[in-house]
């Protein structure tokens, strides 16, 4: 697999909640640390997401944000 985006994070999937839209994704990426991620259905399928499978969090952004209270 070769990507241009820099953050590949390798995990495992948690937790599948399949909507008639979108998907929602968990993935362990470490000990208690998760990635979640909102994708559509039909990629979800295709990509065969179960629990307890290896998959990996791609993540391209232009910029990220971050807030104290």
């Amino acid at each position: 697999m070769k990507l241009s985006a820099r953050n590949a994070i390798k995990g495992t999937v948690r937790n599948v909640i399949l909507g008639p839209v979108s998907a929602e994704v968990t993935l362990r990426v470490a000990p208690g640390i998760d990635i979640v991620a909102v994708i559509s259905t039909p990629s979800a399928n295709s990509l065969k997401l179960k629990k307890g499978k290896k998959a990996y969090a791609v993540i391209k952004a232009s910029s990220v944000m971050v807030a104290t209270d």
